[in-house]
């Protein structure tokens, strides 16, 4: 397969430095500051969304081999093991991560929100604004991911 670069178009900042700690990001805000290269207005019409997809790269974690053994999800041996791409942890091919976080607000090239699960200092690769129309009304999961994710995004 080819191979291709990807350059950040931004950088989070918040108040979260630790790559461990996994819980309530519910209430974390950040802001995105997004590359001067794009002009001050690449975020304008982006205040009308509600929800953005903030996609980034776990850029803290090192790239690992080997992804054909299904693993114990976290690596906890109480949930069952899930092959690489049946979970959204950072330790997978390219690194990338997707949330899907609250606007707060636009101003110029720095978009604020709220629940983006990255540190500061993260790498951000791009923005979508979240359309209904691209999220099933109708997805399903096992239900140890319900009872794993609780506490996730709790504030």
């Amino acid at each position: 397969m080819s191979s291709f670069e990807i350059t950040p178009i931004g950088t989070v900042r918040n108040d979260r430095t630790d790559v461990q700690d996994t819980d309530h990001w519910g209430a974390v805000r950040s802001t995105i500051t997004v590359d001067e290269r794009f002009g001050d207005a690449c975020l304008q019409g982006l205040e009308g969304f509600s929800h953005v997809e903030v996609l980034f790269v776990f850029d803290r974690f090192p790239e690992q081999d080997d992804h054909r053994e299904p693993r114990p999800y976290r690596g906890r041996a109480d949930l069952p093991p899930v092959g690489v791409f049946a979970g959204r942890g950072p330790r997978r091919p390219n690194r990338i991560g997707v949330t899907t976080c609250a606007v707060e607000s636009v101003d110029g090239r720095v978009l604020t929100v709220v629940g983006l699960d990255a540190v500061s200092g993260t790498p951000v690769v791009d923005l979508k604004p979240a359309m209904a129309e691209f999220i099933p009304s109708n997805i399903e999961q096992p239900a140890w991911v319900r009872d794993l994710m609780a506490e996730y995004f709790r504030p």
